[in-house]
């Protein structure tokens, strides 16, 4: 399983395109949920050809299902407090990983924030389906279970769901992957376009989103 963090990806190089955010809120053809929205004012912003794909996307689904947005930027302030508090939290459940290890297995879950992690370029996005009605379909999973508390459950390929949340999910990859999107495979939820893990992925020269924290 390759991670945002792994060598081969942090050697991308990056050229940002410097192209501006889009405010997803704007789009009637996506559904907006707010349990994010107290954490950062830059949480429905993305790219513009990422909000132009995501368009795209719905246009793969059946009629009665929507894209439901999570989360889009992500400052690295941010990325830094989660992933020094998923690092606390796996350091306590085992005292007996070495801090290589502790790392490692963070990273699947929350990219190091001096990885130009992706949510930090405005190039990914967390998101999943919901019905005609709002109701989230079953994925297996709730949208960032960690490893720890799904028992791996939460990686795309996780062979322990139902057969529900597997057709499900399988809807949601045709979607995104029609549109140019690439699945972080820790995280049925997470895809991006343009940063680094998406260069690599699609075998791309470089990557065109980089921070936009600086």
């Amino acid at each position: 399983m390759l991670l945002i963090s792994d060598p081969k990806v942090l050697q991308v190089p990056i050229q940002d395109n410097g192209e501006e955010l889009a405010d997803l809120r704007e789009l009637k053809e996506l559904s907006i949920d707010p349990r994010k929205a107290s954490v950062s004012r830059s949480v429905y912003f993305v790219r513009k050809s990422v909000a132009t794909r995501l368009l795209q996307s719905t246009k793969n689904l059946p009629n009665h299902y929507r894209l439901l947005i999570i989360e889009g930027h992500r400052p690295l302030t941010l990325q830094k407090e989660y992933f020094e508090e998923y690092s606390r939290e796996l350091m306590g459940l085992h005292p007996d990983w070495d801090r290589d290890r502790v790392f490692k297995e963070a990273s699947k879950y929350v990219a190091p924030p001096a990885t130009i992690p992706p949510h930090s370029t405005g190039g990914a996005i967390d998101l999943t389906l919901v019905s005609a009605q709002g109701i989230e379909l079953d994925m297996g999973t709730r949208v960032n279970a960690a490893p720890e508390e799904s028992k791996n459950a939460c990686f795309t390929e996780a062979k322990d769901i139902s057969s529900i949340a597997r057709s499900n999910r399988d809807l949601l990859i045709r979607a995104m992957t029609s549109a140019g999107f690439v699945n972080y495979p820790c995280e049925w939820w997470h895809w991006s376009y343009g940063d680094r893990y998406w260069a690599f992925v699609s075998q791309r020269p470089s990557a065109f989103y980089g921070s936009i924290d600086g």
